[in-house]
């Protein structure tokens, strides 16, 4: 089995590029703010949860070696679901004006990858502050964030040798961590935000000769 398995550098870098790709557009909304917004924003994320988990199950099934291709593809999938669901989540509290890559990128991978994002958003008593990143300083977060996920990944696949159980595990955590995002989204478009300036690019180090 262990033949079949793709290089981890191969694997992160895949995961790294997605990332990218993923928050390369903050997605429209076409939602906007409204009174009973707790109601609204349950519906929201339990509708994108479903459409995440159905996805990633179906998916999920072929078995074996193929099931290895079907990764990332599945990832994109419900990354994209929930990058939609943050965007009609910040419409739904008034924020889509301040939505941001850095926004993004915490709500959908603080949950698995709480440490790779950490410095992006801080929360600070009921106000959160919000890091406008460089796209350098993107780019080191999506790799920190593939890194993480490699092994995931990697155990995730090795579900796709058992097909059908597989799958429905693999449909669950998606239903899980979508429902996690939102619940992250939520708490942080609830509160009051600030952007910050982006950290200036460290200067490079010049040796002086004596």
């Amino acid at each position: 089995m262990n033949e079949s398995l793709p290089p981890s550098d191969e694997t992160r870098n895949r995961f790294t590029d997605a990332i990218l790709e993923l928050i390369g557009r903050i997605p429209d909304t076409k939602e906007v703010p409204i009174t009973d917004t707790t109601s609204r924003a349950r519906h929201i994320a339990n509708s994108a949860a479903v459409k995440a988990a159905t996805a990633a199950g179906a998916l999920a099934l072929p078995p074996g070696p193929l099931g290895w291709l079907t990764i990332v593809p599945e990832l994109m999938t419900v990354w994209r679901i929930q990058g939609q669901m943050v965007a009609d989540l910040a419409g739904l509290y008034g924020k889509t004006a301040t939505l941001s890559q850095s926004q993004m990128l915490y709500c959908i991978f603080r949950h698995g990858a709480a440490m790779a994002v950490r410095d992006l958003v801080i929360r600070v008593g009921d106000r959160y502050l919000v890091k406008q990143a460089t796209h350098q300083v993107l780019q080191q977060v999506a790799k920190k964030i593939g890194i993480n996920l490699t092994q995931k990944g990697i155990a995730k696949g090795v579900a796709r040798w058992l097909p059908v159980i597989g799958a429905v595990g693999v449909g669950g955590y998606a239903y899980y961590d979508t429902a996690q995002v939102a619940k992250t989204a939520i708490e942080m478009f609830q509160k009051e935000i600030d952007l910050l300036p982006a950290s200036p690019p460290p200067l490079p180090i010049t040796t002086i000769d004596v």
